[in-house]
């Protein structure tokens, strides 16, 4: 059974926005003439790789929601911006909305159990990705959603 991290997406504002920023991101790699692999670098490795790399996906918390996930390629070993050893996520660029469900905040990352991680977005419920999440979020809170 995969496992998955949970992580807040700080200072993204929509899934949208993190879309627009990994792609900016790929698209500097690609010019600097480097590997195009989607990263996210993290301080700290996790110990439990193979558990995670068996179908494992980082689900991303934008502005207190967890809201979407992406699966896990693999760990590369790099620097942070600071130049110290880090681990680089790799991550596969399909962003892939999930039920939103409420988050609190923590640091770092936490590890996410397959039958605690949202389902994903089926076709219908697809449609509310067109909602501002502020909407999305009030009209979930009433139970109209």
């Amino acid at each position: 059974m995969p496992l998955h991290l949970i992580k807040l997406c700080v200072g993204v504002e929509s899934i949208e926005h993190l879309a627009q920023i990994q792609r900016a991101r790929l698209k500097g790699r690609r010019e600097a003439g480097e590997d195009a692999r989607l990263y996210h670098v993290t301080r700290m490795w996790p110990r439990r790789q193979a558990e995670l790399l068996d179908g494992g996906s980082i689900y991303w918390v934008i502005k207190r929601v967890l809201r979407c996930r992406q699966r896990l390629l693999g760990f590369d070993e790099t620097v942070n911006g600071r130049g110290q050893p880090a681990c680089g996520l790799v991550l596969d660029p399909e962003i892939v909305p999930v039920r939103p469900r409420a988050s609190r905040a923590f640091q770092g990352w936490r590890y996410l159990t397959e039958a605690d991680a949202p389902a994903d977005m089926d076709g219908t419920a697809g449609q509310l990705t067109d909602l501002p999440p502020e909407l999305a979020d009030e009209l979930r809170g009433l139970g109209l959603i």
